[in-house]
């Protein structure tokens, strides 16, 4: 499988030009409602439904590896408003937990067979920190799965504003509307009046490494109920000619499809597309 995957990605060709960017912005159409309302659990977790009680992420057992000059992937840890036993790591279906281990090691071994960049691989695949940690300005890439229930505190809010105005970049994935609304809230928390702008394929992260089509970011599908996949960028002071400090894909789960890019659960154009956007994500972050 792993030989199908790179014959059909490294197919794709090399595109370092684009300039243009979309201008249309996206705000929360229930702008009133608690930031963690969100549906219920499934996907390829086999998660019970997300119900519970809040739960602290203070206690589980991770185990970071040290920083040793290499890109090291990096995964948002949270507590949640609610959460349960599930069939993922630790047995519990936390948002940010979903396709953790199996998304980030998948996705490194594609950076280390496709690009020149020294990258840590382990079978844990990456470290996982939260905002109150101050390890997270460490590392230049954050990914953050499914938000749409994060109980955040101040101290938080205000890491996350200083990561994004000090230079750092945020993937958040996994996300239907209400996830989509609930980041929305958060990031206004920390920078007030930040809008969501629909990024499409013309703007340079779509061309920095692999050229990434339309069709690429539709072949992301999720769910018929949210509409199409839109993946939308935000800018340093709202300006597109500006920074662009985080990318949302909104209807779209880019992690699953690399957690199980090797099953034969995702078909393999799905999987290659997957990896593509990913990398480019990565490779922008480092660029800027």
């Amino acid at each position: 499988m792993k030989r199908k995957l790179l014959a059909a990605i490294t197919a794709t060709g090399v595109l370092l030009i684009g300039i243009a960017v979309a201008t249309e912005s996206w705000a929360p159409t229930v702008a009133e409602e608690a930031p963690q309302r969100r549906r219920g659990g499934g996907g390829f977790g086999f998660g019970f439904g997300r119900r519970g009680t809040p739960y602290s992420t203070a206690d589980l057992p991770i185990n970071n590896m040290p920083q040793e000059g290499k890109f090291t992937f990096l995964r948002l840890r949270f507590d949640e408003a609610y959460t349960s036993r599930g069939g993922y790591e630790w047995g519990l279906d936390m948002g940010w937990n979903h396709d953790y281990p199996r998304a980030e090691h998948n996705l490194t071994l594609m950076l280390e067979e496709l690009t020149n960049m020294p990258i840590t691989i382990d079978f844990r695949g990456g470290n996982i920190h939260s905002f109150s940690d101050p390890e997270i300005f460490d590392y230049p890439f954050v990914y953050i799965s499914e938000p749409g229930y994060w109980l955040w505190n101040d101290e938080e809010v205000l890491n996350l504003r200083n990561y994004l105005l000090k230079g750092g970049f945020i993937m958040v994935d996994d996300m239907q509307s209400d996830d989509t609304e609930a980041f929305h809230r958060i990031i206004n928390e920390a920078i007030p009046n930040t809008q969501f702008e629909i990024l499409d394929t013309s703007h340079p992260i779509f061309n920095c490494f692999f050229q990434i089509t339309s069709e690429d970011i539709l072949n992301q599908y999720y769910r018929s109920r949210y509409g199409n996949p839109v993946i939308y960028g935000v800018y340093e002071d709202n300006d597109p000619g500006k920074r662009l400090m985080a990318v949302v894909n909104h209807n779209q789960d880019i992690g699953e499809s690399w957690e199980f890019s090797n099953t034969g659960y995702v078909p393999v154009e799905q999987a290659n597309n997957s990896y593509k956007i990913g990398i480019n994500y990565i490779i922008c972050s480092m660029l800027h």
